[in-house]
């Protein structure tokens, strides 16, 4: 039996905008957010989405004989990534940390700190939601940042770090989102993508800069 013939139909992604894709929320990640990206000729899907036949049929049409990369901000964006991987063959690219939870993926490459791709988009390392969490900033024309696990949906039209029971570093990660904002050029007010799911949202995919909370939600 092949592998799509053994998988759930699935539903496919939603476009957002002419450069933007969401899938459906993923139960191997906890319900979490994969996103796909076209940023000037590169693109790249960030983290596992759910691996359903709608989801190789769309990166199938969306990869169109490219070869994107997948980019990955914690292990709790990983799913089933090597079978996916294994279909499409396209490189992943993780924060160093995390690398090891991915053996005989294949071509992976890893980053410390810091990492530019081919055409500017940014990877910054920001620990605390996992140890190898990382964000993604799509500098103009898209005016995005991928925020994975480091901000959550709080309500509609806010995100905000918030502490649960996989939390790996609760400290280092109010101290990663510090880091972020000074990380961030000055002038940019990028909307806001999230990795977890986004059901507190009420409907809205993209959060605007300025739904930013700084400080967790109080107890």
């Amino acid at each position: 039996m092949s592998m799509t013939m053994a998988l759930e139909a699935g539903r496919p992604p939603q476009q957002l905008r002419p450069d933007l894709w969401l899938f459906p929320p993923n139960r191997d990640c906890q319900g979490g957010s994969s996103w796909w990206l076209e940023h000037a000729d590169e693109p790249v899907l960030i983290d596992c989405p759910p691996l359903t036949q709608a989801t190789l049929e769309a990166l199938e049409q969306l990869g169109a004989g490219r070869n994107p990369w997948i980019l990955l901000t914690s292990r709790e964006g990983h799913g089933r990534l090597r079978r996916l991987q294994e279909r499409f063959g396209w490189p992943v690219l993780v924060q160093e940390q995390e690398a090891y939870l991915l053996p005989g993926v294949q071509p992976m490459q890893t980053f410390a700190e810091e990492h530019s791709t081919a055409t500017g988009l940014r990877l910054l390392w920001t620990p605390g939601p996992t140890p190898g969490s990382c964000v993604v900033f799509a500098p103009s024309p898209a005016n995005l940042l991928f925020c994975g696990r480091l901000l959550t949906p709080l309500s509609a039209g806010r995100l905000g770090p918030l502490r649960h029971g996989r939390t790996f570093h609760w400290p280092r990660q109010l101290r990663s989102l510090e880091n972020l904002r000074d990380w961030l050029p000055s002038e940019a007010s990028p909307d806001l993508a999230s990795g977890a799911g986004l059901g507190a949202l009420r409907g809205e995919r993209l959060v605007a800069f300025s739904g930013w909370e700084t400080s967790p939600p109080s107890s």
